[in-house]
């Protein structure tokens, strides 16, 4: 049974990554074509990433209160009508410009809708917290590790199958891709709804309604709270800084392949396929084989050193040869961190906390990508090619600096029993 729930959660997540990769990749050509600046298709990149800022971490405490399931068909709900937006932005756009008889300035309104979409997607549809959640419900403290890298595995697939199929998908036109994507949601909500049964029991969750009354409700002096907490405060610190440094590699990649190596966006485009499947390959498989092996603050360490040399290595990589052998770490250390730092953080929060917390960390690692690119950018134009992966480095030297010290020099306290004790191990 339990095998089942997880490989559910992962043909949901899937599926999910899937249509997100469907349109990702467009996104900046179709916004082109109705006259957006560079400056306005960052912004749209980035929107998305805003509003799951807010929406992961309140889907995350919703699904605490009312269950994994009902959360995640609405958040599935809520991609659909957001790729429903983006499929019919045009036609919508021409109309709502012809009503109001600003012609002039349909224009405008296709790249508002465009906006809206993204933001609508963003919103109600980070339930990636939630999908861990999940998984935290169903895994026990062993295998827990395992069952969070099936999520990652789940989106490195997407990523790999996801932009070959918009690409094909488009020559038919933006506007394909976009229905595509909505299809597959509704397909994932049919899944969902048939398939996926809750694993939160309802004394479970009254509990965690019962002792959520007593905390204050999702907002900034709430991050603050918990960026404070004993145990849970310093991983969730690891999460952002590792985040920024990983996201400045992801979100710059295509443009430091460009300037730094001239290579054209098929062969980017492969590598980035190359980078997905190695990240199948450690979420999938290795991050269970190596947590089962050795403890899970052993493996924080030695994953941020191997990143902080890795994108030391990125940023002096005179040819595609050296490329590909650098990636091999750098996709090691990524996949083994962004599971690893998940599954102790299930381990450092009572259980009705975990939703939130997960919820949270997603949130923080949207904010990420919402600087990520902008300094990245600004790095490689103003400074060189180089730039955005020494700096990253610098990131991920200080990350493993502040691990040793936070882990193992002077780790916080256990978590402290409830009065009714209740089966979660604290131990990183």
């Amino acid at each position: 049974m339990k095998n089942s729930k997880l490989l559910a959660v992962f043909l949901v997540v899937f599926v999910d990554l899937l249509g997100f990769g469907l349109i990702l990749p467009l996104l900046p050509y179709y916004a082109d074509e109705y006259g957006a600046t560079p400056f306005i298709v960052g912004l749209l990149t980035a929107s998305n990433a805003a509003a799951q800022l807010i929406g992961a971490p309140l889907l995350g405490r919703l699904s605490d209160r009312f269950g994994r399931r009902p959360i995640l068909l609405v958040s599935i709900f809520g991609t659909l009508i957001g790729f429903i937006v983006l499929g019919v932005a045009e036609p919508l756009g021409e109309s709502l410009a012809g009503l109001f008889g600003l012609t002039a300035t349909v224009n405008t309104f296709i790249i508002s809708l465009l906006f809206s979409s993204r933001l609508i997607d963003g919103l109600t549809g980070a339930n990636i917290s939630v999908a861990q959640a999940y998984i935290t419900d169903v895994t026990t403290e062993e295998n827990r590790a395992q069952g969070l890298g099936i999520i990652g595995a789940a989106f490195g697939l997407g990523f790999i199958f996801g932009p070959a199929l918009g690409g094909v998908l488009s020559t038919y036109g933006y506007a394909v891709p976009a229905f595509a994507a909505a299809g597959l949601a509704l397909l994932n909500i049919l899944a969902v709804y048939f398939y996926l049964p809750e694993s939160l029991t309802p004394e479970m969750r009254a509990e965690m309604v019962a002792r959520n009354t007593e905390k204050p409700a999702m907002s900034l002096q709430a991050l603050w709270t918990t960026l404070n907490r004993p145990r849970v405060g310093p991983l969730l610190h690891i999460r952002f800084f590792f985040g920024l440094a990983f996201s400045t590699f992801q979100t710059i990649f295509a443009l430091y392949a460009q300037y730094r190596l001239d290579l054209d966006a098929r062969a980017t485009g492969f590598i980035l396929t190359y980078v997905g499947v190695l990240s199948v390959i450690v979420q999938g498989f290795a991050v269970g084989w190596l947590s089962k092996r050795f403890s899970e603050k052993n493996l924080i360490l030695v994953s941020t050193i191997t990143m902080a040399i890795s994108l030391l290595a990125w940023a002096f990589t005179p040819n595609v040869i050296t490329l590909l052998i650098i990636m091999a770490p750098l996709a090691f250390a990524g996949g083994t961190l962004g599971t690893i730092i998940n599954s102790a953080l299930t381990k450092s929060v009572y259980p009705e906390e975990v939703g939130g917390t997960l919820g949270l960390a997603a949130s923080l690692e949207s904010g990420t990508r919402v600087i990520a690119p902008s300094i990245g950018g600004l790095l490689l134009g103003q400074v060189g090619t180089w730039a955005p992966g020494v700096v990253s480095a610098i990131i991920m030297v200080w990350v493993s600096s502040f691990v040793w010290r936070k882990l193992f020099v002077n780790p916080d306290p256990p978590l402290p029993q409830r009065n009714q004790p209740l089966p979660v191990e604290t131990t990183i």
